[in-house]
Formats: structure tokens, C-alpha cells, sequence
């Protein structure tokens, strides 16, 4: 991606490695919101490189967790000296399939 550092880039379709990243957080956010999802599937992404005192990249995603439910998610992906970490961020529910993808 061809953005600057700090700012969000387009938003994509998402791809295997942004469902790893929610794999990777789901018994995170099933604590957070109170449910188990059967469905969670990542739809849609946007992300951007933060550096200076923290590396890594943010990742803004939207979620289709099952019916007319999604969920918006805010992941952290650390880079150096922790490579690879992923953390859980922040989760906004309810929101629908034209819940616009924005920070929060």
C-alpha cells in the first residue's frame, strides 16, 4: 500500500491474512461483545503503518458475523521488537453491511 504513515488507506476486500488477524483475536472479542459467533468472516479492510514509539500497522475491519450482523474491529499488528503480536484494539457492534468503515 502506498500511503502515508498515520493515515488510513482505501478500503479493500480482505484477504486470508486479514482473517488470520481475526482469527487470531476472536476469543478477545467474543469477551468483549458477550457473544459466540458461528459466523465471522472478515468482508472488508483498512489499515495504516504507525511508527516512531510503537511499529506495526492498525488494521480497521469489518466482520460479517452471521444474518444482517456485523461488527467493526481495530487490530494492532505489532512489527519490531515484537514480531508479528497481534492485538485486539477495540470492537463496535452492532453495525450492518453499510456501516461506513471509519475509525472509533
Amino acid at each position: 500500500m502506498d500511503h502515508m504513515v498515520g493515515a488510513y488507506g482505501a478500503i479493500t476486500d480482505a484477504t486470508k491474512e486479514t482473517q488470520d488477524l481475526c482469527d487470531q483475536v476472536k476469543s478477545n472479542v467474543e469477551n468483549k461483545t458477550t457473544k459466540k459467533y458461528q459466523e465471522y468472516k472478515a468482508v472488508k479492510y483498512r489499515n495504516h503503518f504507525v511508527g516512531r514509539l510503537v511499529t506495526g500497522t492498525i488494521y480497521l475491519i469489518k466482520v460479517h458475523v452471521g444474518g444482517d450482523d456485523y461488527i467493526h474491529l481495530i487490530i494492532f499488528q505489532h512489527l519490531l521488537p515484537n514480531t508479528g503480536k497481534v492485538s485486539l484494539t477495540n470492537v463496535k457492534s452492532p453495525q450492518t453491511k453499510d456501516s461506513p468503515l471509519q475509525p472509533f
